[in-house]
C-alpha cells in the first residue's frame, strides 16, 4: 500500500470491480455526510428530493471568467455493497462487502486537469468573475506555493492531470472552486468514490486503465482510456487519487459503526487514504477495493524546513477528482466543514 491536513476494486485483465454495487433507491434524497467533531457534530448534506436523474447523466460546468471547463457525472444514491468480494484478492485493510446508504452526487467524469489546476495556482489565470456575481477577490485566495522542483516529474501539461500535490492542496482547489462556482465541492469519500467505481461495472482493463504494463511508466491524458459503464474515465490507473478520509487499516469497522454515508473525518495531519491505482501499478492493483495509506516518504527529497503543506515531491503518480452533493450546504455548514478540513476554523 503506498500524505495533508483533512470529511465532507477488484481487478483480473479483464474485470475491474468484480461485484456490483447494490441499488435500492434511485429517486435522489436523503441522507448526510455526518462528521462528529470536538465541538458536537457537523453535518454536510449530500442528498436531495431532485427529480429522478439516470446514472450517468452528464453536465458540464465553466470556471468563471476562462475559457475551462469540465464535466460531472450523475451517481445515484442508496444501498451499496462496500467492500471486496473476492476473499483471494481482499488485502487486510479492505473490508467484506459491507451495506451502507449513500447519498447522491455528483462526480467528476475526470482527474482535475493540469489546466483546471493551474487556473487556481497562477493568479495570473484566475480572475475576479464568479458563476453567481458573489463577491470574489483573486488578490485574496490562499494559493499553492513554488514547489521545490515539478511534481509531476515533468509529465503533467495541459489536458494531463494534475499532480504532486497534498491533499491539503486538493481541498484548497475544492474550496476555491466552491466560492468561484457559488456551488459546493469537496473530494469523495472512500465509500462514495467505491460507490462509483462499482457502478462502472466490468472493465476491459487493457483498453480502460493505465498502469505498469501498458502506460510506458509514464501517465496519460485524462480521458484517453475507454469510459465505465457511468462513462467515467481513469476511476483506475493513470493516477490515483486523494479521498477525503482519514487513512484507517480497520475500514470494516468504520463501515459498521457509520452504515450512513461513512466518513472518517482527520484526527492528525497523516495518514490519508488514496484510491483508485496508477500508471505505475501492477494490474493486481486496478481495483474498486484497493486502498493506498499515504506516507510522509513522499516528501523525502523536499529541504525546506518545515517541508511544504502544498507539494510532495515523491507523487507524481497522486492526482484527484471532487464531488459535488447533491443537497448543498448552508453556508454555516460549509464553513463549519472547512474548518474540520483545513484546520483555519
Amino acid at each position: 500500500m503506498r500524505y495533508v491536513f483533512a470529511l465532507l476494486i477488484f481487478a483480473t485483465a479483464t474485470a475491474g470491480c468484480g461485484g456490483t454495487a447494490s441499488m435500492q433507491a434511485t429517486d435522489p434524497g436523503g441522507g448526510g455526510i455526518l462528521a462528529s467533531g470536538g465541538e458536537g457534530n457537523v453535518t454536510v448534506p449530500g442528498g436531495a428530493p431532485e427529480t429522478a436523474l439516470a446514472a450517468g447523466t452528464v453536465e458540464a460546468v465553466r470556471l468563471p471568467g476562462t475559457p475551462v471547463d469540465f464535466n460531472v457525472v450523475y451517481v445515484p444514491g442508496g444501498e451499496a455493497m462496500i467492500g471486496t468480494p473476492d476473499a483471494s484478492l481482499r488485502e487486510s485493510d479492505e473490508p467484506a462487502p459491507t451495506p451502507v446508504q449513500i447519498s447522491p452526487f455528483w462526480i467528476a467524469q475526470t482527474e482535475v486537469t493540469f489546466e483546471e489546476y493551474a487556473v487556481f495556482r497562477y493568479p495570473e489565470q484566475d480572475t475576479d468573475s464568479t458563476a453567481a456575481g458573489l463577491p470574489f477577490d483573486v488578490d485574496a485566495v490562499a494559493r499553492p506555493s513554488p514547489p521545490y522542483e515539478d511534481p509531476s516529474g515533468g509529465m503533467s501539461r495541459a489536458g494531463y492531470p494534475a499532480t504532486g500535490m497534498t491533499q491539503w492542496g486538493a481541498l484548497h482547489y475544492a474550496r476555491w472552486l466552491s466560492e468561484k462556482t457559488g456551488t459546493f465541492y469537496r473530494l469523495p469519500t472512500e465509500a462514495e468514490w467505491e460507490h462509483a467505481c462499482r457502478l462502472g461495472g466490468e472493465r476491459d482493463l487493457a483498453r480502460a486503465a493505465w498502469y505498469l504494463d501498458n502506460s510506458g511508466e509514464e501517465f496519460h491524458p485524462v480521458g484517453s482510456a475507454a469510459p465505465d459503464a457511468l462513462g467515467l474515465y481513469d476511476m483506475l490507473g493513470n493516477v490515483s487519487e486523494w479521498m477525503l478520509d482519514e487513512y484507517r487499516a480497520d475500514y470494516g469497522a468504520v463501515l459498521a459503526e457509520q452504515p450512513e454515508d461513512p466518513w472518517v473525518q482527520p484526527t492528525a495531519l497523516h495518514p490519508r487514504t488514496v484510491r483508485g491505482g496508477a500508471f505505475d501499478d501492477p494490474i493486481e492493483l486496478m481495483r474498486c477495493g484497493d486502498r493506498l495509506e499515504s506516507t510522509m516518504s513522499w516528501k523525502r527529497r523536499d529541504p525546506q524546513i518545515p517541508k511544504s503543506f502544498w507539494w510532495n515531491t515523491d507523487s507524481p503518480f497522486l492526482g484527484f477528482r471532487l464531488v459535488r452533493p447533491v443537497v448543498q450546504p448552508t453556508p454555516d455548514e460549509a464553513a463549519a466543514f472547512w474548518a474540520i478540513v483545513l484546520g483555519d476554523g
